[in-house]
């Protein structure tokens, strides 16, 4: 028999890099011997995470536009993109002559465009695996050779071929569930009062400056609410808040790995709008205030927020209303059970649990044609 190797590429930040991991995953469970190889981009957080789940990773010298048009570090950065892409294509072109991949699959990230484009060029079978509303130019280019593009919302067809459509929703980690069990396990792991409710504040993998400041301009009020916080800062934050907050009911960290116990504990979310946590908050079904942010491509994440919003199934804020809208919110989270449990009952209505299965399936028939 012969072995299938798969080639997949996505990274840059949590929401390409886990639906990766869980596509991964589900391809070893239903075949473990596939030959699985992930391509990411140099430095990136991808090259660390990758590993810890037993896979191999190769990094490009590949970095996306620095979007701080007036910053003279940003302008020198951006002046090495066209060289740093055309060195990623040709190690791209590398990796994938070498590694021989019978099927390659983007999910999103720096690396995924040169990676997709070699193997469009050695007449590789690709899959994309679009995550967002709106998807990016790119991911519209490549969609002209891939085979399938898998999608988490309706009516996509106004970016990509019709026929090549799999609405199939968004991977998440498959310890992404709403056991029973597990609000008492989560209460012990962050050393919470059952009594209390407790607030749960994510501003993505890489951690959000403008959320964390407006959660500590609100600390007091918070304090008043009596919510106990879980917060997740991001990692350059860190240092800068743990040694301002000094509230008993304030747990910091940098990065959560535990992050479904996070979910368990939680009564209510503050969070961004990228497409992997939208379908994590899915199918967890807790009431959530979106906060989108507004330094992303095509202002995706405000696009995806507003297709939640527009269900009555989350609460929106965009970052210029968090001054005067954040309080409110909260305030109105915290003191309303008909809201939480009306946001809750509608959000898991836009739960897709079978996301992963229903793209290694497509992925398997290709291989088998």
């Amino acid at each position: 028999m012969i072995k299938s190797r798969i080639l997949i590429s996505g990274g840059g930040t949590g929401g390409h890099i886990y639906p990766a991991i869980s596509i991964a995953e589900k391809l070893i469970e239903a075949n473990k011997d596939f030959e699985i190889l992930f391509v990411g981009a140099r430095n990136k957080m991808e090259m660390k995470i990758i590993p810890k789940f037993g896979y191999k990773i190769l990094g490009l010298w590949i970095s996306g536009l620095n979007r701080n048009f007036f910053n003279f570090k940003s302008i020198i950065k951006n002046i090495f993109l066209p060289i740093k892409l055309l060195v990623s294509i040709l190690q791209s072109i590398l990796i994938v002559h070498r590694f021989k991949p019978n099927i390659v699959i983007g999910t999103g990230g720096y690396a995924s465009a040169p990676v997709l484009f070699s193997a469009n060029i050695l007449q590789i079978k690709t899959v994309i695996q679009e995550q967002n509303s709106y998807p990016g130019i790119t991911n519209k280019i490549l969609s002209l050779k891939a085979l399938k593009i898998f999608v988490a919302y309706e009516n996509m067809h106004k970016f990509f071929p019709k026929q090549k459509l799999v609405f199939s929703g968004n991977p998440v980690r498959s310890n992404i569930n709403c056991k029973k069990d597990g609000f008492e396990k989560a209460l012990k792991y962050f050393d919470l009062n059952k009594n209390c409710k407790t607030l749960f504040i994510i501003g993505g993998s890489l951690g959000s400056k403008e959320i964390n400041n407006s959660i500590f301009s609100i600390l007091d009020y918070l304090d008043f609410l009596n919510l106990q916080v879980i917060w997740q800062c991001g990692k350059i934050y860190y240092d800068e808040y743990k040694s301002k907050v000094n509230s008993e009911n304030i747990r910091l960290f940098d990065f959560i790995h535990n992050i479904d116990l996070a979910y368990q504990a939680a009564d209510f979310i503050i969070s961004r709008s990228g497409a992997s946590v939208i379908s994590e908050l899915c199918i967890i079904g807790k009431p959530v205030i979106f906060i989108p942010s507004s330094n992303v491509a095509e202002n995706h994440q405000l696009r995806n927020a507003q297709a939640i919003a527009e269900k009555q199934a989350a609460i929106l804020i965009q970052e210029k209303d968090l001054n005067n809208s954040l309080k409110k919110q909260i305030n109105n989270l915290n003191s309303s059970s008909d809201l939480r449990n009306r946001l809750s009952k509608n959000i898991k209505k836009l739960a897709k649990v079978n996301a992963t299965t229903l793209i290694v399936d497509e992925i398997k028939k290709i291989l088998n044609q």
